[in-house]
């Protein structure tokens, strides 16, 4: 019988009401014992290194559920991560990068309504999730939610109050989960064992997210240098960065003095689909070749975050930042022609 090792992080899942509205309460062992049709699929241990709303989800709780997986990664066949869903697409691409090649799955799952809530949608999740830990064909980092499962680096919280809370951005969902039964994307292989698996220490967290407004100043940018490393700048449409701000300031030398300083800017798109590229137009074309200047392609900003930190916390070269950046990690990008 396998053994999976459940990560209970708090979240709407764990969440009961005191009065002062929905806070994280129950414990992991609490949980499991809520779902007694998970009883018997395996050996399941319990632990609980935060239990926090997932607004409350930081870099350094990024590590600490790294940690928890790596010193348990030799004991156990797959692991399923029970987290509020406000953060999850940003610790699901975290994970994505600190945990590379794994053989064995990492899921994360939580709920749009508490596990004690008699609608709750938190019950047939953890089921489904643990079903597809279990299953030979699971590997890498992924969110199982709404009987979808989703690449680590590909989703997105797109609703607030439905369960399918979550949707694949720019790439096709690994599989849905229909009651006991998983049906895979054909684009989707058992893991070949080609590369071991590889974990990650370190990363940068000092990198912020920009999204361009009519009118906005690049002098924000001076402003951002002494707190930060890195700029995920959103830009209009395919990749249009404006010449001027309202102050008059020219966008390109604002931008050019940053990356020039030593620093990095990840160029992206707020457009939610199909993603970015900088040739297009006259007002993204003289960025695309400057160095220090990495394009988002078709990329989520919560993937982009991610990646940055985790590049940043590895090389303080250039060159070497912009190889890791261009690496394709659990099908995290799909370069623009």
């Amino acid at each position: 019988m396998k053994r999976i090792l459940l990560i209970a992080t708090g979240g709407t899942i764990a969440s009961t009401e005191d009065g002062n509205g929905l806070s994280p309460a129950l414990t992991g062992e609490e949980l499991a014992q809520s779902v007694p049709e998970i009883s018997g699929l395996c050996e399941l241990d319990v632990v609980q290194p935060m239990n926090i709303d997932s607004t409350n989800m930081r870099p350094s709780d990024w590590m600490r559920i790294r940690d928890v997986i790596v010193e348990g990664y030799a004991d156990h066949d797959g692991f399923v991560i029970l987290h509020g869903t406000d953060t999850m697409s940003y610790t699901a691409a975290a994970l994505s990068y600190l945990i590379q090649d794994s053989p064995k799955p990492i899921v994360l799952t939580g709920s749009q309504k508490p596990m004690g809530n008699p609608f709750t949608d938190a019950k047939l999740n953890l089921y489904q999730s643990l079903l597809y830990a279990l299953d030979e064909h699971s590997h890498d980092v992924s969110i199982v939610f709404g009987g979808v499962a989703i690449a680590g680096t590909r989703a997105r919280k797109q609703r607030t109050m439905s369960f399918n809370a979550f949707i694949s951005v720019n790439y096709p969902p690994i599989a849905y989960i229909r009651n006991d039964r998983i049906v895979r994307n054909g684009l989707h292989g058992t893991h070949l064992n080609e590369n071991p698996v590889r974990f990650y220490d370190s990363i940068d967290p000092r990198v912020f997210v920009l999204k361009l407004t009519p009118g906005v100043n690049p002098g924000i940018l001076d402003a951002l240098a002494d707190s930060y490393d890195a700029v995920i700048l959103e830009t209009f449409g395919i990749g249009g960065i404006p010449e001027f701000g309202e102050s008059g300031e020219s966008f390109q030398e604002a931008i050019f003095r940053w990356v020039d300083s030593g620093r990095t800017v990840v160029m992206t798109t707020q457009v939610p689909e199909e993603g970015l590229d900088l040739g297009v137009y006259e007002v993204g074309r003289a960025y695309a070749d400057h160095p220090g200047i990495l394009r988002g392609d078709d990329m989520t900003t919560e993937t982009l975050v991610a990646k940055t930190m985790w590049a940043l916390g590895q090389s303080r070269d250039a060159a070497e930042i912009q190889r890791l950046f261009y690496s394709q990690v659990n099908h995290d990008r799909i370069p623009m022609a």
